[in-house]
């Protein structure tokens, strides 16, 4: 086993979680984490309406009497969902453990932690862990350059973040961004991290919730295939490589704007990728961990391979390296 400041914090068996992604933290995947002793996320807003949140975490509930915790993304929006109406869902829901991404969490700290939920924040740059150290989370995930998503703007990988991060912080931090296995994870606390979010390697599992096509897709890529997006509107985001995604990425180096892409990268095309198995029908988040992707296994047989490659790393190849005398 692994114990680390992480997971006694947390209260997690594992140093390993599953990040909130749109569309696809759902009650089954969260709980399959959950059960094989990492921490799972429920994406909040993947549901249509704080109830539907509720309902969701009761579903999670009744296929896992372990740990999990609820994601809350908060980006600018001309039409913000209602935010504080989540949170509180989350709060009268009794869970204990948030996400939070995007947005400055500090307004609805003071509400987390007065219902005793812990919050892990997701960073991209040490300067916004630090931040959010200071401002009070009880532990940041920090993001590389490698992940899917919104990796910043600084495009700093994660062998150089993640203990940059680690230097500059005192409370657990979570690596995210490239890992997909043992060596992902084992080289993460080398690093000075607490655990791993994965969140690529999450979506080619058994109890992923989104099509099979998606999933053997994620098999059959590699490390070169995604795209970066928004690069020019400094709001950057790592997908897949797909008809879509490259065509947004002619649009801007031709000098078009937002408006110019807005229908191409529609978050309901993108649901449909996930749903219908339409790999040209929008933009879907991969990062460059599809490189390390060779199978689809179960969560519990995921965990369970890294964490027991992980301490043969440790306690083997790592150790016989040492030589003294």
């Amino acid at each position: 086993m692994l114990r680390t400041r992480f997971t006694e914090t947390f209260g997690v068996e594992h140093p390993i979680v599953q990040g909130g992604m749109m569309w696809v933290g759902r009650a089954e995947l969260v709980a399959a984490v959950a059960n094989a002793g990492g921490l799972g996320f429920i994406t909040a807003l993947t549901q249509p309406t704080p109830d539907d949140l509720r309902k969701e975490i009761a579903r999670t509930r009744e296929l896992t009497d372990k740990p999990f915790g609820v994601n809350v993304t908060i980006l600018p929006s001309i039409n913000p969902p209602p935010y504080a109406e989540y949170v509180q869902a989350i709060i009268d829901s009794g869970v204990k453990i948030v996400e939070t991404a995007g947005s400055n969490p500090e307004p609805y700290l003071p509400y987390y932690h007065g219902a005793g939920i812990k919050v892990l924040h997701k960073c991209t740059s040490v300067r916004h862990a630090i931040k959010a150290q200071k401002i009070g989370v009880d532990g940041v995930s920090i993001d590389g350059f490698e992940c899917a998503g919104h990796p910043g703007e600084d495009d700093i990988p994660g062998l150089i973040l993640i203990p940059a991060a680690a230097r500059a912080l005192d409370i657990p931090m979570i690596a995210s961004g490239g890992i997909a296995d043992a060596r992902g994870l084992v080289a993460a606390l080398a690093l000075g991290a607490d655990g791993v979010n994965m969140g690529t390697r999450f979506l080619c599992t058994q109890e992923s919730a989104i099509d099979q096509k998606v999933k053997e897709q994620i098999v059959a890529n590699s490390e070169l295939d995604t795209q970066l997006i928004f690069r020019t509107m400094h709001n950057t985001a790592r997908v897949a490589d797909n008809e879509v995604s490259r065509k947004v990425v002619e649009i801007e180096k031709a000098g078009g704007k937002f408006e110019d892409v807005r229908e191409l990268v529609a978050g309901a095309r993108g649901r449909r990728v996930f749903e219908e198995g339409d790999l040209d029908a929008g933009i879907w988040s991969a990062g460059l961990a599809q490189g390390l992707i060779h199978d689809i296994p179960s969560c519990a047989e995921l965990i369970e391979r890294m964490v027991t490659e992980a301490e043969q790393l440790i306690t083997t190849r790592l150790t016989d390296m040492v030589v003294t005398g």
